[in-house]
C-alpha cells in the first residue's frame, strides 16, 4: 500500500500555474453526494503570471463566515493585468468554499476547519483535500503568503495586519516588513492560543513568508474594512516587487500579545455587557465585561477582568456567550 504522503491529490486545477498571462479557472474535487453523484467542489482561482518569480499566494476564506478577504481578492482578480506583474500572484478568495458559500466558519460537509486541518490527507475528508493540496502544490510554490482573516460571526477586531514571532529571525523580519507595507491602523506581533494544524504554521515550517489579518468581525464587512484589505494587498504586492508602483503610505499603532494573558474566557454562559469597546486602554485587575445568568433574575453577573495592561483588540460579539467562550482579547501598545 502506498504511504498516504505518495498519494496523489484528488484536486485538478483548470489553470496552467506555468503559464504566463491571466487565467481563471477552479480547484476541481471530486465530491460525491446525494444530488450529484458524480460532483465535484469547484474552488475559484485565478493565476496571473509574467515570469516565476517572486510568487505570491493570496487566500480569503479560510473560515467562511469572513468576508474582507474574498471582497478584495475577487477583486483584484478581476482587475490584475500580467503587464503590471513581475512574477507570478496566485489568488484563491474563497479558501474553505463550501463554508464560504454556506456562510459558516466551517464545512457544512464535514465540520471541518480549515484553519485547523493542515497538513491534510489526500484520501480525507473534503477539507483535509483541500488543505493537503495546500500543504502540496501550492505552498511549495510561493514565496510570499497573505491569508485574510476577521472575527467572522461570534468576535470582532480591531482592524489589523499581523506576523508570528519566529525562531527564523530573517523570516520573522521580512514578514513584519510587509505588515508594515500592507497599511492596516494596527499591526499586530500576534500570538496564536493554538498554532497546531493551522494554515499559518505549515507555510512558516516551509520558510514562506507568511502575513495575515484580523480586520473586522461580526460576519460580515464594512466599507472602511473592505477598503483596508483592497489597499493592504496592492501594498503587499508592491512591497515584494510583484506590482507596479508605490507603497501607498499609511500610519500604523504596532501592537503586541505578549502571552496568554491577552485572552479572557468565559466560565458561565449567560447575556454579556461589554464595559469597553475596541481600541479602549483597560489596566490589569479592569471589569472588561459582565456575564449575567438569564435562568433567573436577581443573580448576580459573573465579571470578567483584564489579566494584563493593554487595549481591547477583540470582543465576542453575539449578545449571549456560552463556557469557554473567548471574551475579550487584549494587546500592549508597542512604544
Amino acid at each position: 500500500m502506498l504511504e498516504r504522503s505518495l498519494r496523489p491529490s484528488p484536486i485538478s486545477p483548470t489553470v496552467d500555474f506555468s503559464a504566463d498571462g491571466v487565467q481563471h479557472g477552479f480547484l476541481r474535487l471530486p465530491y460525491s453526494r446525494d444530488d450529484s453523484a458524480w460532483g465535484s467542489v469547484m474552488i475559484p482561482v485565478t493565476v496571473v503570471r509574467n515570469g516565476e518569480r517572486p510568487t505570491a499566494l493570496l487566500t480569503g476564506a479560510n473560515h467562511g463566515d469572513e468576508y474582507e478577504g474574498p471582497i478584495a481578492l475577487f477583486d483584484l482578480a478581476r482587475t490584475l493585468k500580467a503587464e503590471d506583474v513581475t512574477g507570478r500572484v496566485i489568488i484563491v478568495p474563497a479558501m474553505n468554499y463550501p463554508a464560504f458559500l454556506a456562510g459558516t466558519r466551517t464545512s457544512p460537509i464535514d465540520k471541518g476547519n480549515m484553519n485547523r486541518s493542515f497538513p491534510g490527507a489526500p484520501d480525507g475528508t473534503v477539507t483535509q483535500k483541500i488543505a493537503d493540496y495546500f500543504q502540496r502544490t501550492l505552498l511549495p510554490l510561493a514565496d510570499i503568503v497573505l491569508d485574510f482573516h476577521s472575527g467572522g460571526r461570534t468576535l470582532d477586531f480591531l482592524p489589523f495586519c499581523a506576523a508570528h514571532i519566529l525562531p527564523d529571525k530573517r523570516q520573522e523580519a521580512r514578514a513584519f516588513e510587509l505588515v508594515r507595507a500592507f497599511g492596516a491602523p494596527w499591526s499586530m506581533k500576534m500570538l496564536e492560543i493554538d498554532a497546531v494544524g493551522m494554515y499559518d504554521t505549515a507555510a512558516e515550517e516551509m520558510g514562506k513568508i507568511f502575513v495575515t489579518t484580523e480586520l473586522g468581525g461580526g460576519g460580515t464587512a464594512t466599507a472602511r474594512s473592505a477598503g483596508i484589505a483592497k489597499k493592504g494587498v496592492a501594498n503587499v504586492l508592491k512591497a515584494a516587487g510583484i506590482l507596479k508602483g508605490s507603497v501607498e503610505a499609511a500610519e500604523t499603532t504596532w501592537l503586541d500579545m505578549p502571552d496568554g494573558n491577552c485572552f479572557s474566557f468565559a466560565e458561565d454562559g449567560g447575556l454579556i455587557e461589554p464595559l469597553c469597546d475596541l481600541g479602549d486602554a483597560v489596566k490589569d485587575g479592569d471589569v472588561v465585561a459582565r456575564i449575567y445568568p438569564v435562568g433567573r433574575t436577581g443573580a448576580a453577573p459573573l465579571e470578567v477582568r483584564a489579566k494584563m495592561d493593554g487595549i481591547l483588540a477583540a470582543r465576542h460579539f453575539p449578545g449571549l456567550v456560552k463556557p469557554g467562550d473567548c471574551v475579550s482579547v487584549l494587546a500592549a501598545v508597542v512604544a
